[in-house]
């Protein structure tokens, strides 16, 4: 950031009151209830189809609600159009102009805003500074790579110094490597500028390491909001316990295999150990624990080396298949094919009903970031 930056405006807030849209029969959103912070980074995560999408245009002004209001400051804005929103958004697309130069495209918000051109040339230079991208400020977007363009587009975003920020999964098109450098530069621009931010994503590894809070969203309402560390150690549904993070669905009776310890007595629901039995078990694999025994409950299937952790796949009576997260260094000596002993670790454990839709929700066996689009 020069000297020569203006300072940024605090951060607005936002409240979106019982939001409701449907397109046809199918319904979007069905009240919607949400408020930002300022300065806050709220991600809104969920399934293809959850509504997020629906509830960041409509906060943009690029479509309407069938009920419902949005206020930023206390102000409802429901009636006014996009562009005096007074918003800026990153779109999946970049979006960029082809024919105008990195520094043109920044400063075109800034033309519709009648900055002389000096002034806009000064502002666009300080913003690609910022994203550091200062030496590419005469390129155009076919001379740039993806995670240079999604710069430039956040660049573009912040340079009328919006009072809120949208970000529509910026990231998802860009490789692995970007997605995390852009992540972490993205996180870092917004807290250095105090900027309300709503982001957009079907990556909860991208959610959870960005994100203030997190909204996890089904069928076009919010099932939890809460911080990252909350969300995967308490999750309010099974809905949630699945899709965040990795979860291990063990049927009640296997349950009373692993042993019965102090987590067992408190279960989230209320109710008593044994009423386990015809429920399924949500535990994290780090919510398990495992030691070699010639005459143990399970049989290791699979071993993934992790660094400080190794994962291991265990096959448990009954064909269910756990994932245990074990330290390397304890982990040494078990591989696939030996048997071994699974136990409960002292953690909390989620009951759910074993009729439960799990449809939507991440497989047990999928890794952090590929929930299904």
């Amino acid at each position: 950031m020069t000297s020569n930056e203006t300072s940024p405006r605090p951060g607005a807030t936002v409240r979106m009151q019982d939001l409701s849209r449907s397109f046809g029969t199918v319904r979007a959103l069905a009240g919607l209830s949400l408020e930002l912070a300022p300065g806050e980074l709220v991600a809104l995560l969920g399934p293809s189809g959850c509504g997020k999408t629906t509830a960041l245009r409509i906060l943009a002004g690029f479509d309407t609600a069938d009920s419902g209001t949005v206020e930023v400051d206390g102000q409802e804005i429901s009636g006014v159009p996009a562009a005096k929103r007074d918003m800026g958004m990153v779109f999946q697309s970049y979006s960029l102009f082809p024919n105008m130069s990195a520094q043109d495209n920044v400063g075109f918000g800034l033309r519709m805003r009648k900055l002389s051109s000096a002034a806009r040339q000064r502002r666009a230079a300080e913003l690609l500074d910022m994203v550091g991208l200062a030496a590419q400020a005469g390129q155009y977007p076919h001379q740039l790579s993806g995670g240079q363009q999604q710069r430039v587009a956040l660049a573009r975003a912040l340079a009328i110094e919006p009072r809120v920020l949208l970000l529509d999964e910026p990231l998802s098109a860009l490789d692995a490597k970007v997605r995390l450098q852009l992540r972490e530069q993205i996180r870092a621009l917004q807290q250095r500028l105090g900027t309300t931010t709503l982001f957009v994503t079907h990556d909860q590894e991208e959610a959870l390491s960005m994100a203030d809070r997190v909204g996890v969203m089904r069928s076009g309402t919010l099932e939890q909001i809460a911080t990252p560390d909350e969300l995967y150690a308490h999750p309010a549904s099974a809905f949630v316990a699945e899709f965040v993070g990795i979860m291990n669905r063990i049927p009640g009776d296997v349950l009373e295999l692993l042993g019965r310890p102090a987590a067992l007595a408190g279960l989230t629901d209320g109710s008593p150990a044994g009423s386990a039995y015809g429920k399924d078990a949500l535990v994290r694999p780090e919510g398990l624990r495992l030691t070699a025994s010639p005459h143990g409950n399970g049989i290791v299937t699979t071993r993934t080396f992790l660094g400080q952790l190794t994962r291991l796949s265990v096959r448990l009576t009954g064909d269910v298949v756990v994932q245990v997260d074990q330290r390397t260094a304890e982990a040494a000596g078990i591989s696939p094919g030996d048997s071994v002993q699974v136990t409960l670790a002292d953690l909390p454990v989620l009951l759910a009903d074993r009729s439960a839709s799990r449809g939507d929700a991440t497989p047990a066996t999928a890794s952090p970031g590929q929930v299904p689009a």
